[in-house]
């Protein structure tokens, strides 16, 4: 794979014109992109993947959803289905892709929908009768056809978007100059010792403008481990032999966890939104205890419903300075 994105690499200037010359023609208002009379959030990034959307987004959730009636609008990545759809109790995962499906079974007090044309969804969404007075758009940075009204770029720690390229032979989806049109910048996934030092370092080299923000924010693990049925202290995991499963963009982050917490695991590493086969679940079945993270464990679950065998983690988002990010997106909404 990385041999190929090499081979690939005379294609960057031609995918950094192409994508450029795109978002030139939204600034220029060439290319029209749409606004709403509500406030309408945005959580993307310029690389493919593994930056902390989800986790992001459902901070969001939490902060907001005791205030607002809340909507989360997804494209649905990897869904059997097609147009607009709202969660309700008969969905399941392939309906609407992982993430949307992670949301509405862990928040029921919220709208959680999918629309690869996000401007249809955010329309369907407000002709409802008791429409949703803040919208959460996930991973939309790159649909410039809606213009939200607040725009947060994650960038990962371990690989910030100034020391990379565009595809194929990089990750970036558009050039680096792409995050000049966030209204905030978070660096994810740092590691829990960050000092001030580094962080004054990183926000050199992302050289923001004078009007944006820079965040940081860490993943925190719980201190339990979870399935429909019950929940155990991780501590549980100490003494009994388990596997890990992944389906994720990037799972070192929680491999390094669970070794710094001298857990004892072999580690079975699938692609980001793996579809798992009736082989792989016939050998899953055939252990005697599985861990994996809370989106996979939401397209397994369906195999094991009968199952104590497998586990999630829950993880959250965790903000270096959550009292000034919340008052700027209070702040934001109230403007409206």
């Amino acid at each position: 794979m990385k041999l190929m994105r090499y081979i690939l690499f005379p294609l960057v200037p031609f995918y950094y014109v192409v994508t450029l010359l795109r978002n030139k023609l939204y600034d220029f208002g060439l290319k029209s992109s749409k606004s709403f009379e509500i406030p309408v959030i945005c959580v993307g990034n310029l690389s493919v993947g593994g930056t902390g959307k989800t986790p992001m987004i459902e901070y969001l959730i939490r902060l907001l959803k005791q205030k607002y009636k809340i909507a989360t609008l997804s494209r649905g990545y990897k869904r059997k289905t097609q147009g607009f759809i709202i969660a309700d109790q008969t969905t399941n995962n392939q309906d609407i892709g992982d993430e949307p499906f992670q949301y509405f079974k862990k928040f029921n007090d919220i709208i959680v929908s999918v629309d690869a044309n996000r401007c249809n969804g955010i329309m369907q969404l407000l002709g409802l009768n008791n429409k949703p007075q803040v919208i959460l758009l996930d991973d939309a940075f790159q649909h410039r056809k809606v213009k939200a009204g607040f725009n947060i770029v994650l960038t990962s720690y371990n690989n910030l978007y100034t020391n990379d390229l565009v595809l194929p032979t990089g990750n970036l989806r558009e050039p680096k100059s792409g995050a000049k049109r966030a209204d905030l910048i978070i660096v994810t996934k740092c590691p829990s010792t960050i000092s001030g030092e580094e962080k004054k370092e990183i926000v050199n080299v992302l050289d923001p403008l004078s009007n944006q923000y820079v965040f940081f924010s860490s993943i925190s693990y719980s201190n339990t481990i979870k399935n429909f049925k019950e929940d155990k202290p991780i501590q549980y995991l100490k003494n009994n032999m388990f596997t890990l499963v992944t389906g994720i963009a990037n799972s070192k982050p929680l491999v390094e966890f669970l070794d710094s917490e001298g857990f004892n695991f072999e580690h079975l590493n699938f692609k980001d939104h793996h579809d798992f086969s009736r082989k792989d679940i016939d050998n899953l079945k055939e252990k005697e205890l599985i861990v994996t993270t809370e989106k996979d464990f939401m397209r397994l679950e369906p195999y094991f419903k009968d199952s104590k065998t497998i586990f999630y983690i829950p993880i959250e988002a965790t903000l270096s300075n959550a009292e000034g990010f919340d008052s700027i997106i209070n702040k934001f909404i109230t403007s409206y």
